[in-house]
């Protein structure tokens, strides 16, 4: 019965291309955009931009006429799959898919159908499989922006890729998924107490960007940001120190001794108490007049 409710809710998606367009092709087509557009702007200030001492390493290095490396530029893209962008975007399609049913008085058609608990679950299957078509093809448009940028800058390509940066694509891919779907918890949350689709785009986006002023709210009540109630509190920074230890290198010995565990737990919290709370609530709500 799950697979039959993943496979409708799948199949909804499918046919609403804006969800779709705007969760999962915008942010990737904006990002080849962009790094073509600033790829052109630099090489046409090139002379300028290297005969200026102020000019950042980074700048530099871009214009560089050294090997770019592939490998190297698949491993840097898959740990920043999950930026706010995504998020954003991604949050378009999940907050249709959790809260279209209350948005379209569609409940009572399928409710008697299948168990309410497999409902909610083939949402979020199904949104789940979203934030990998996200990142899939945020991964290819990274690939794109690096042939562009060895084309423009007259970069020779290689492709090198160890055991190690293996695991650390491996890692890094599936820590930004994780990050995408415990963000749209939140949406699911919100869908599921408001009924509204409007509150289920807006509330995470709300408690996002007051994470992100956590630990510096917290900082001059003597809280630091690697204490466990910072870390709780705030997801996003938990997922960089996890991004961290990923890393490996001179970022992680860096980190606190007990960062680590206390970001996964702040994970863990915040992607099993949203879902949790979203499945008791509706196996309560009274769907009749929906």
């Amino acid at each position: 019965m799950l697979v039959d409710a993943i496979r409708a809710e799948g199949f909804r998606l499918s046919k609403n291309r804006t969800a779709l367009f705007w969760s999962a092709l915008f942010v990737p087509v904006l990002s080849v955009a962009i790094a073509a557009l600033t790829s052109f702007v630099l090489k046409g200030t090139e002379t300028r931009l290297l005969g200026d001492d102020k000019t950042p390493p980074e700048l530099t290095a871009m214009l560089a006429r050294g090997t770019l490396d592939m490998g190297e530029a698949l491993v840097s893209a898959a740990g920043s799959l999950a930026n706010p962008l995504v998020l954003l975007f991604v949050l378009v399609g999940a907050a249709t898919v959790y809260a279209g049913d209350y948005r379209w008085e569609t409940w009572r058609l399928i409710s008697a159908r299948n168990s309410r608990a497999n409902l909610i679950l083939a949402k979020l299957g199904v949104v789940a499989g979203l934030a990998l078509a996200a990142m899939a093809l945020m991964l290819v448009s990274s690939v794109i922006e690096s042939l562009i940028k060895a084309v423009v800058f007259e970069r020779t390509l290689a492709f090198t890729l160890t055991g190690d940066q293996t695991g650390q694509f491996v890692a890094l891919t599936g820590l930004s998924w994780l990050r995408i779907v415990q963000f749209t918890m939140l949406s699911l949350l919100a869908a599921v107490f408001t009924r509204s689709l409007l509150a289920a785009l807006f509330i995470p986006l709300v408690l996002g960007v007051a994470q992100f002023f956590v630990p510096q709210m917290l900082m001059p009540m003597g809280v630091m940001p690697d204490a466990w109630l910072a870390m709780l509190l705030n997801p996003a920074g938990a997922t960089d120190a996890v991004q961290a230890v990923i890393a490996g290198g001179a970022a992680a010995a860096a980190l606190p001794a007990g960062l680590a565990l206390k970001a996964w737990v702040s994970l863990g919290l915040w992607t099993v108490v949203p879902l949790a709370g979203a499945l008791v609530w509706f196996q309560r709500q009274d769907l009749s007049k929906e």
